[in-house]
C-alpha cells in the first residue's frame, strides 16, 4: 500500500471522492503543513497555524496508479484559486500535492506542468507541490463526515 495527501478545499468532498476509487483501501481527514503539533479544527480554521485541510489516501498501486489520483485531484476542484475553494476562504483551503517520495514530486510536478500548459483554465495553476509532513488525523466526526449525513456532495 502506498499513500497520498492533498489539499484541496473543504476535506469532506475529497474523502467521498477519492474513497469511491477502485484500488483506495482508505481515506482519512486531517492536517497537514503547519507549525502547531497535534492541531485541532478549531485552531487550523484561526489560519494562524500554517496547517491545511487534506485527504489521506492509502491505495493499492497494482489497482490504482499515482497518476490515476493525480488526475482525480485536478479534475475534482480548481487549482487555480489561492486560498480558497468555493466559499470557503482562508490558507486552509489551499490546493498542494504533499508527495511521499521523489517520484511522487517528480509527477505531481509534470502534471501540473502539463495541465498549465494545456490551455484549460484562464488563470495560472495555483497548486503548491510540497514534501510531505506529519498528518494530523482530524476530529472523529469529521471522518467520513458526509457519509455519516447520508450525503455523496459537499456545497461546492
Amino acid at each position: 500500500m502506498e499513500k497520498a495527501t492533498f489539499g484541496m478545499g473543504c476535506f469532506w468532498g475529497p474523502e467521498v471522492t477519492f474513497g469511491k476509487i477502485k484500488g483506495v483501501t482508505d481515506t482519512k481527514v486531517g492536517y497537514m503543513g503547519g507549525t502547531m503539533d497535534d492541531p485541532d479544527y478549531r485552531t487550523v480554521c484561526s489560519g494562524k497555524t500554517g496547517h491545511v485541510e487534506v485527504v489521506q489516501v492509502t491505495f493499492d498501486p497494482s489497482l490504482v496508479s499515482y497518476q490515476q489520483l493525480l488526475e482525480v485531484f485536478w479534475r475534482s476542484h480548481d487549482p487555480t484559486q489561492v486560498n480558497r475553494q468555493g466559499p470557503d476562504f482562508g490558507t486552509q483551503y489551499r490546493t498542494v500535492v504533499f508527495y511521499h517520495d521523489e517520484d511522487q514530486r517528480e509527477r505531481a510536478e509534470l502534471s501540473r506542468q502539463k495541465l498549465d500548459e494545456s490551455g484549460a483554465f484562464l488563470r495560472p495553476v495555483a497548486t503548491s507541490i510540497e514534501p510531505a509532513a506529519t498528518f494530523w488525523v482530524a476530529e472523529d466526526y469529521h471522518q467520513k463526515y458526509l457519509e455519516k449525513r447520508g450525503l455523496r456532495v459537499c456545497h461546492v
